[in-house]
């Protein structure tokens, strides 16, 4: 026992010495989550848009106002004449444009808003629907009312991503822990050293995943804290399943990151790799790309991706999402798995003296 906290002590020195290690797995999740909120965070949807409208003619005002009332969240901003309108469109003082001449809607679009166009455009049919009907005195025939599936409420498109984010730190955690960490021991001789003492293979491994847990959990929950904080996000996180999940996906990471250990020799090549694959997942794993929007053949492949079923536990956990608790728990359980199966299996290949 003592032995193993002797290990856990130079192992807490050796990653707090690490400054590039510990930028990746305490800051870079920061950036990301910083980056994303504030150029994408309002991604997706038209709440609180701005619409600049040119009203021409008299005609039917009433109604039309009263259909730009119903519209939702939305800011009208009124303009004398179609070019002050068009002027103001193009320099993006509005998101988009209206102009009645009395005969006519017409509705204007920044063609270089395609992320927000499409929510516009469902705005439009919506006003001119109502516009339409109140023009003839009617009211709409069935009232519209918006009901959230399952017992979670619809959530914006950055509460979404935020803890796929989470998912994505873990993985990075995990995989250079043991890929970059113990590749550069071997590289540098200290395992050599290490293995003439009475020290088993598997302590050492043990003594990596007891401080890497406690980085990870450290920058997960400062990475919630800043998403909440900063833009108002809003989570319902079940703290049990929460640490129960972490700890169980760094350990099943890690236990991957053994394997490309035992692959490779070389630090630089190990780290490489695994940056590689973890690249690959992050854009096949519907963290920022919806897994729905991919070809068949993408989707198939994203199933068989650990992130992306690590981002839907993730998002599970804190409320953003629901799944069935029997997945949760697979999903959990497996990570978990891999990591108890992998550690004693590969510690001893991994954890021996370097080859001449």
């Amino acid at each position: 026992m003592r032995g193993l906290s002797s290990l856990i002590a130079s192992e807490l020195k050796i990653t707090l010495r690490d400054r590039m290690g510990l930028f990746f797995t305490l800051i870079f999740p920061l950036i990301f989550i910083l980056i994303f909120g504030f150029l994408m965070g309002g991604f997706g949807g038209a709440d609180s848009a701005a619409l600049g409208t040119a009203l021409l003619s008299e005609r039917d005002i009433g109604s039309l106002q009263e259909a730009l009332k119903d519209a939702g969240a939305i800011e009208v901003v009124p303009f004398a004449t179609e070019e002050e309108l068009s002027d103001a469109l193009s320099k993006r003082k509005v998101d988009f444009g209206l102009i009645w001449d009395g005969e006519e809607l017409w509705f204007l679009y920044d063609p270089a808003r395609v992320e927000g166009n499409y929510a516009f455009q469902q705005l439009a049919r919506g006003i001119s629907a109502e516009f339409n009907l109140l023009r003839q005195g009617a009211v709409p025939p069935i009232g519209i009312r918006e009901i959230d599936a399952g017992g979670i409420e619809t959530k914006g498109w950055f509460n979404l991503v935020v803890p796929g984010i989470i998912a994505f730190s873990i993985l990075s955690a995990g995989l250079f822990a043991v890929s970059g960490h113990i590749t550069a021991m071997k590289e540098r001789r200290i395992l050599d050293r290490l293995i003439v003492t009475p020290m088993r293979p598997v302590s050492l491994l043990v003594a990596v995943a007891a401080v890497r847990l406690a980085i990870v959990y450290f920058s997960t929950l400062i990475t919630l804290g800043v998403s909440i904080l900063i833009f108002d996000l809003a989570f319902r996180v079940d703290w049990a399943g929460y640490f129960l999940f972490v700890g169980s996906a760094t350990i099943g990471t890690m236990g991957l990151g053994t394997i490309i250990a035992l692959l490779v020799r070389r630090p630089a090549s190990a780290s490489n790799l695994a940056n590689v694959l973890a690249m690959i997942m992050l854009f096949l794993s519907g963290i920022y790309f919806p897994i729905e929007v991919m070809p068949p053949f993408l989707r198939a492949l994203s199933q068989g991706l650990p992130l992306t079923h690590m981002a839907d536990a993730m998002r599970y956990v804190t409320g953003v999402t629901e799944m069935e608790p029997v997945r949760f728990w697979a999903i959990t359980l497996s990570l978990l798995g891999i990591g108890i199966v992998l550690f004693p299996i590969l510690s001893r290949y991994v954890v021996r003296p370097s080859r001449s």
